[in-house]
């Protein structure tokens, strides 16, 4: 890490550990304790109260007593001016206990946060607001929160108003409000107020697309002259504007990385498929499955893995009524946050026409020459309607699933490989006045 001089180090935590008990009884006794303790002149210091250094390793932290556990352990992290930082994680990872502690909303168990200039945090839907006063009264609520003068709000005001697209309900108290509405006012005030850190913790998640696009630019403006640590579970938000990502997994850091398309995989792979799901009409059914050839073969509920640019088979086995003369089956790739980003179907872009001629069992089968999918683990359903489209017979979810590895950092479904030219450009001479 760098020196504390560095004037650019907006936000400086450096092992930081925040512990909760289970139970409230014995929560509302350890604090009679604790608060006793504080108190008593012949107590022994504990070395992990005090600060630590500023080339922070983990810290043994204190035992824990009966019902409690560790909400965050051991986080540390810089975040300079012009960076963002996404901190990514499953539900219960301490995401929010970690912005609360940094926020300075609950205090650290052990370690030491320093930040810098004014601090701006959206962590709840209602942005901090008083529910009684109106959007206009909440407006120079915020911003003399943040430091502002009467006068330099009434400076920003409009621009406020107009980012929030709230105009008709500006006089309207907050608890009013719809949830788009609150993040509206709430964001708009942080954008304009130009705080020096900001915190947001997955707010955009309520707005409509339109809205986020406008969040999200005005975030990578802030960025030029701010802080940012952003929560989300939207992968796509986490590519477009953080610099670098920390993985939380239980409280500890799981993944600390610029490469944003690891720290991703590394959130991704914390959370398991499930099993298989069956819905339809139940005419037809899926009894086997084979993903790849040779000896590198996937059976039902399991994973093939490979690379990118390969080529992938698809095989599976149908038991189909007999009362049914033709059926229509394809094959779909669901990426890790469960949105399509493969249709395999024929040249008609439609599922593959098979006749059930007698038997009541079929094999269809299906050959992707080069896959250009990035990396991340996919999940298939394999799709099967009647001859004309009019009634779905089976549709199998993770009926199997790939696993791609690929050297791209982005965080787009498909890479495309382009031919390439490129050439000087001649400059043109400027003709002379006369």
């Amino acid at each position: 890490m760098s020196s504390t001089s560095d004037p650019e180090v907006l936000v400086r935590v450096e092992n930081v550990s925040k512990k909760f008990c289970r139970s409230l009884k014995k929560s509302l006794w350890y604090g009679v304790k604790d608060v006793a303790g504080a108190f008593n002149p012949f107590r022994r210091a504990t070395p992990n109260s005090q600060p630590t250094t500023h080339n922070p390793q983990p810290t043994t932290l204190p035992p824990l007593r009966n019902d409690e556990f560790w909400a965050v352990r051991n986080v540390s992290f810089e975040l300079r001016r012009g960076q963002c930082l996404g901190l990514i994680g499953h539900n219960g990872a301490g995401k929010s206990t970690l912005l609360k502690v940094l926020n300075g909303l609950i205090p650290p168990d052990t370690g030491r946060i320093t930040m810098k200039g004014r601090v701006c945090a959206l962590i709840e839907l209602n942005a901090g607001f008083n529910p009684i006063l109106t959007g206009r009264e909440n407006i120079y609520n915020q911003a003399a929160l943040l430091g502002f003068s009467k006068s330099e709000t009434d400076g920003k005001f409009d621009r406020i108003v107009e980012f929030a697209e709230i105009g008709d309900f500006l006089d309207m108290p907050v608890q009013n409000y719809s949830s788009g509405m609150k993040v509206r006012l709430g964001f708009a005030v942080a954008a304009q107020m130009e705080p020096d850190v900001l915190i947001i913790d997955e707010v955009l998640a309520v707005g409509d697309v339109a809205f986020r696009f406008k969040c999200l630019n005005a975030i990578g403006e802030l960025m030029k002259r701010a802080a940012v640590i952003f929560v989300t579970h939207t992968m796509p938000q986490v590519f477009r504007i953080c610099n670098e990502v920390v993985v939380l997994d239980h409280g500890s850091v799981t993944c600390q990385t610029r490469h944003l398309a690891d720290g991703v995989a590394v959130y991704l792979s914390l959370f398991k498929a499930g099993g298989s799901s069956v819905v339809g009409s139940g005419e037809a059914r899926v009894t086997g499955l084979a993903l790849g050839e040779g000896s590198e073969v996937a059976g039902l509920g399991e994973t093939l893995k490979t690379t990118y640019g390969g080529g992938l088979r698809l095989r599976a086995t149908l038991d189909v009524d007999p009362g049914l003369q033709d059926v229509r089956v394809q094959f779909l790739l669901w990426n890790a946050e469960m949105l399509p980003v493969l249709d395999i179907l024929t040249e008609e872009l439609c599922g593959c026409l098979v006749s059930n001629e007698g038997g009541a069992q079929v094999e269809v089968s299906a050959l992707i020459p080069r896959m250009e999918l990035n990396s991340g683990k996919y999940s298939l359903s394999v799709i099967v309607l009647n001859g004309d489209f009019t009634r779905m017979l089976c549709r199998h979810d993770n009926a199997g699933f790939v696993q791609i590895q690929a050297a791209s950092a982005s965080g787009a479904h498909v890479l495309a490989v382009a031919e390439w030219s490129a050439a000087p450009v001649k400059s043109q001479p400027t003709a002379k006045l006369s």
